[in-house]
């Protein structure tokens, strides 16, 4: 049987050319995790976060799941949202989506997979919400594209929704919600201009994007 040897040279070489370069590296990052950033991102393999914005580990706390929802009945997804705002302080919450999602693709086109087709029902409920912003797209590919970003600023307000959020504004926490979607074909993450960074700019964004639903 394989047992992924190949995968562990793999990281024997890796660890070694970080301590050549940076001796000390892996006995401060064992010290230490003090990561300003929180990712909620899609489980997508094509996309690796921290490297791909030039992050060292340590420095970006991840959560990652089929098409980057944050669910509030997701135990898994709230916990880790509380423990990196309440106990690593972060600064800064990224929703990150990408174009031509799988998992936003089968919402949309209504693709039935299995026990997934539940979780995917998420992104209908959206897909419904929005379907007269979806209907003015020209194209399937453009439609999706607009699904994809719709859900992003759909999570983002997930994130501001949560008591985690709203109780950390409240005793006056700095920290804010940001939307981002990655293109594959060039490997470039997109601002969306969503941030959100206390419960005036929550109630404002839903507000704007209620209104793209008439």
């Amino acid at each position: 049987m394989n047992k992924l040897e190949n995968l562990l040279e793999n990281n024997k070489h890796w660890a070694e050319n970080v301590k050549k370069s940076d001796p000390t590296f892996f006995q401060r990052l064992s010290t230490l995790q003090a990561p300003k950033y929180l990712w909620i991102g899609c489980s997508d393999s094509r996309i690796t976060p921290a490297t791909s914005i030039g992050l060292l580990p340590g420095e970006l706390f991840v959560h990652r799941n089929i098409a980057n929802l944050v669910v509030h009945t997701d135990m898994n997804c709230l916990s880790v949202i509380q423990f990196a705002v309440e106990v690593l302080q972060v600064e800064h919450i990224i929703v990150c989506g990408h174009y031509g999602c799988g998992g936003v693709k089968a919402a949309l086109e209504n693709t039935r997979f299995g026990l997934i087709d539940n979780w995917l029902r998420h992104i209908q409920d959206v897909g419904r919400d929005y379907k007269i912003e979806l209907e003015r797209a020209e194209t399937d590919e453009e439609k999706l594209d607009k699904l994809c970003e719709i859900n992003v600023i759909e999570q983002v307000m997930n994130v501001g929704d949560t008591t985690i959020l709203q109780d950390a504004w409240l005793r006056k926490q700095n920290i804010a919600i940001h939307g981002w979607i990655y293109y594959l074909t060039d490997g470039i993450f997109r601002d969306l201009q969503v941030t959100v960074s206390s419960l005036k700019e929550l109630i404002n964004l839903r507000a704007k994007m209620l209104t793209k639903q008439k």
